[in-house]
């Protein structure tokens, strides 16, 4: 393929890396105690091939899927470019799914492995119970806070030994319970140089990544090494980072935010990846001036939380440029945290399906706010109308993306092709459902989000999966679930709840039942018990009307 990733992979990446950048400064870490790693290039790509041996060791194939459910930490990054350096596949588990969202991913892609750390051990005994994985395919990782007391907590190179290291319960190192593998000491076990290199191609898979669209149940999207080499390159152009740039993210490690406009970019152009494993407004400042942050991203949960912390006389003491950010705030809110913070905000549109964010502003030259931009290298966007005609300048209809499947935009849903063949139309460009418009100079504006979808601090949530999961309930008759503005957060989570007849229930119990069933973030905020619903002509409930 001629393109700018030509024939490339994330294998071949990581070689030039280590040729071209070892001594450099890859990762610093800070997780959420405070405790501190960093990596070189080529201490990381040690890391990176003890990975992939263990794999092989446990005889991960070509194709393979493995799910990795972890919190941010360099050894999500390590199983997924270990994994993609063997031809294996990562399927990431978002960090707060519970047992039954990952037995669908588990069903839904075939993973025959699993890779978790201790805080979610008791979801896979639960999995094990029900035989959706087996305990000998379990690997579990462990992190400081959850049990771990000692073991290496800096690595500047070589391997980060897990020897010495306890865990709740259990006796020495490589015992963890439950039948489960340890997943570091097996880790530690292994050289640092990649036995096997098979054949590789830039169009072979290297993650399928979960998320939430207008359909009840998560779909899969597969991006290859293709996709996120060319996310490294059209992350590093939107911001026009160099080698000696200092991306700070704090970003879950399992969203596209992270992989591939954070962790990619930084590869594609040498540079330094600051991980902060948890967001905290009252010191993320402070971070970005201690860490001497050149970039940064924002979502607007952050932004507003940060123009509520005290003025500290020193905030605008920084080495911030740019913050790549991807929601829409007011007008007074922008004006407000750059006059604040001294500090340029970028405004972008894209999708985990996209792979780029495929309308930005450009690196340099005119912005116009509140525009998402114009499109991106690599890309062609149009606003089309309900029949399907091109809309006229500052005619509201679809946003839909022109690239190049497996490589600028994803190559389809896993398994699914009814799924993928929505996606796009015949002429081959990609729906993305969400509502804009152009005015007559190209720029581009966002009006809405696509149907059923709500977007809660970063996290995209599909109504109808809350919907189907109340539908369970013995005594919910009917249900409804909406977003509803948040100050914060942009939207919360409401449901509106119809009890069989003759059943009593309260706001309390709806609530209970959900947080049983899903991750926290999906969990209602606010439940309406009502004795009916308006309607369609056709007797469908009317959801613009629920407010």
């Amino acid at each position: 393929m001629a393109d700018i990733v030509g024939n490339d992979t994330l294998r071949s990446l990581w070689d030039r890396l280590e040729r071209d950048c070892g001594d450099r400064e890859f990762l610093v870490f800070q997780d959420r105690w405070g405790s501190e790693r960093t990596y070189t290039y080529r201490a990381f790509n040690r890391e990176i091939d003890r990975t992939a041996n263990l794999f092989l060791s446990l005889g991960v194939e070509r194709e393979e899927r493995v799910a990795v459910q972890m919190r941010t930490c360099p050894e999500f990054i390590m199983c997924l470019f270990g994994l993609a350096k063997i031809g294996a596949v990562m399927v990431p588990m978002n960090e707060q799914y519970l047992a039954d969202e990952v037995a669908y991913a588990l069903e839904r892609t075939g993973a025959t492995f699993a890779v978790a750390e201790g805080a979610f051990a008791g979801i896979y005994r639960d999995l094990c119970d029900r035989r959706a994985i087996a305990p000998e395919r379990v690997l579990i990782a462990r992190r400081g806070g959850d049990g771990c007391e000692g073991g290496v907590r800096t690595c500047e190179s070589g391997p980060l030994s897990a020897c010495g290291q306890s865990f709740p319960g259990d006796g020495a190192c490589g015992d963890v319970g439950d039948g489960f593998s340890d997943f570091d000491c097996a880790r530690a076990a292994q050289p640092a140089e990649l036995g096997e290199v098979s054949p590789l191609s830039s169009d072979d898979v290297a993650e399928i990544m979960f998320t939430s669209g207008t359909t009840a149940c998560p779909k899969g999207v597969v991006l290859t090494h293709a996709n996120m080499l060319f996310s490294g390159v059209y992350g590093a152009w939107e911001v026009a980072l160099g080698e000696n740039d200092r991306l700070l993210s704090t970003m879950p490690a399992c969203h596209s935010n992270f992989q591939l406009a954070a962790l990619t970019p930084v590869l594609a152009a040498g540079a330094t990846l600051i991980v902060v494993e948890r967001y905290s407004a009252r010191r993320f400042w402070s971070q970005i001036r201690g860490y001497r942050a050149t970039v940064t991203q924002c979502v607007a949960m952050m932004l507003r939380t940060l123009l509520l912390q005290p003025v500290d006389p020193a905030e605008r003491d920084h080495c911030l440029r740019t913050m790549l950010y991807f929601l829409a705030v007011s007008d007074d809110e922008k004006e407000r945290f750059e006059k604040r913070y001294r500090v340029s905000l970028a405004n972008t549109y894209g999708s985990t399906e996209s792979v780029g964010w495929v309308l930005t502003d450009p690196p340099t030259g005119q912005h116009r706010w509140p525009s998402v931009g114009r499109p991106g290298l690599g890309y062609e966007v149009r606003i089309v109308r309900d029949d399907g005609r091109p809309a006229a300048a500052y005619e509201v209809g679809e946003i839909q993306v022109l690239g190049v499947r497996g490589r600028t935009v994803m190559r389809g849903y896993f398994d699914d092709p009814d799924q993928t063949a929505r996606a796009f139309t015949a002429d081959g460009w990609m729906r993305t459902g969400d509502k804009g418009y152009r005015d007559d100079e190209g720029w581009f504006f966002f009006v809405d989000r696509k149907s059923n979808m709500i977007k809660r601090a970063g996290e995209n949530i599909s109504a109808s999966e809350i919907e189907r999961v109340l539908a369970q309930h013995p005594d919910i008759d009917e249900a409804a679930v909406i977003g509803v503005p948040d100050p914060i957060r942009d939207q919360a989570v409401k449901a509106f709840v119809k009890p069989v007849a003759g059943r009593f229930l309260t706001e309390g119990e709806v609530v209970s039942f959900c947080a049983e069933r899903m991750a926290a973030f999906k969990v209602p905020s606010f439940v309406q018990i009502v004795a009916d619903f308006p309607r369609t002509c056709s007797m469908k409930i009317e959801k613009r009307l629920l407010h």
